[in-house]
């Protein structure tokens, strides 16, 4: 017990001595020992690393995981030492909710079977994100995290040690300046007025004493010194090792562009494959099967819709010219233009510049512009 009472009475004496000279240093009345230039140097480009890496790590999760609440999750299962439980991503509960839907309302019907398509490629796209989630945390947020919490962790407590080390050493230079102004200052000035041999063997005492110090606080220099200079190297061992961090957040920064691509790539795959599925099996074009071609053209070969009563359209003459067959169907005209059907249109002097001549085939007529998506 005493042991450590004396420890902690001397641990609390260097705290003190080591704040008085920081303090000092501050206030601009101690002298300040200055780190070597190439030392300063990695140590800034250190802190650069230190202090971007936490943005790019923060950043990344948020992009990952825009839920704050899940990203505390995480965090807490990820303190506790625990595995993280596996969670549904968006996707796939949006595509779960589609599947249900279409229960609910009939999977026979149009709508019903469109949300069955939908909805299971929605759950392709939940998984293909669940993969970019695990690919991303092994090859991208787990390196970085690493380093923050392993390396540099290492780097900040030989830095912090260095400090220390520092310190110490202008709290040597400190007391060796003052105990040879000390001894400056009695050997200039001796007591001469008394000239009893008492008083010179006193003098003599104190100038040994004055010795005896200065000699001690020297070699306490020397030991500062040793101490710093090796706590220096050490510093900037670990400090040139940011250098191949750097190459290793290379690597991962790569393998975590590529883990997008193939993300990307999967979520256009399926799109792509949704798309399709939608016009060959969707409700549109069920309804455009079963509508005759004779439904789309009427005796003059003339496409058009039914417009409401009022309207420009309703009153161009070619509306009154058309079958009767096709008055009325205003669906089926709908299905014509979202058909995706390929013709060829072009236009003839004097037309209204709201129409187009279609051609298909052998069959041709009359195109509202409104109802074309031109391809070139």
């Amino acid at each position: 017990m005493d042991f450590n009472v004396k420890k902690l009475a001397s641990d609390a004496g260097v705290f003190f001595t080591r704040a008085v000279q920081f303090t000092e240093e501050k206030l601009g009345q101690a002298e300040k020992t200055e780190l070597d230039p190439h030392l300063d140097h990695l140590i800034a480009r250190g802190d650069s690393t230190k202090n971007w890496t936490e943005k790019i790590l923060r950043q990344t999760e948020v992009l990952l995981q825009p839920n704050p609440s899940a990203r505390i999750e995480e965090f807490i299962y990820d303190k506790l030492d625990k595995k993280i439980p596996s969670r549904t991503t968006n996707a796939e509960l949006l595509g779960q909710h589609m599947l249900d839907a279409a229960q609910e309302f009939g999977p026979e019907t149009p709508y019903g079977r469109t949300l069955i398509t939908v909805g299971e490629f929605q759950r392709k796209l939940g998984g293909a994100e669940r993969e970019l989630l695990q690919t991303s945390a092994a090859a991208f947020l787990n390196p970085l995290r690493n380093f923050l919490e392993g390396d540099w962790r290492t780097i900040s407590k030989e830095r912090r040690l260095l400090e220390n080390r520092r310190l110490d050493l202008d709290i040597c230079k400190a007391r060796l300046k003052k105990a040879k102004q000390a001894e400056a200052k009695a050997s200039a000035a001796p007591d001469f007025q008394e000239t009893r041999p008492r008083n010179y063997v006193l003098s003599a005492s104190a100038s040994a004493l004055l010795s005896e110090e200065v000699d001690k606080a020297a070699h306490e220099l020397r030991v500062a010194q040793t101490e710093f200079d090796r706590q220096a190297e050490v510093t900037r061992l670990l400090l040139e090792g940011i250098g191949s961090t750097h190459l290793n957040h290379l690597r991962c920064l790569q393998d975590f562009a590529e883990a997008q691509t193939v993300f990307y790539a999967q979520c256009h795959h399926h799109m792509q494959d949704l798309q399709r599925e939608l016009h060959r099996s969707g409700p549109l074009a069920a309804l455009d099967r079963s509508v005759k071609p004779s439904l789309l053209f009427c005796s003059r070969l003339t496409f058009l819709p039914v417009f409401p009563s009022g309207s420009k359209l309703a009153k161009q003459p070619e509306a009154l010219e058309c079958s009767a067959e096709l008055r009325g169907i205003r669906k089926v005209m709908l299905v014509f233009v979202l058909s995706l059907q390929l013709i060829s249109v072009y236009t003839v002097p004097g037309m209204d510049p709201d129409w187009l001549i279609g051609q298909r085939g052998n069959e041709k007529g009359k195109v509202p512009v409104t109802y074309l998506e031109l391809l070139s």
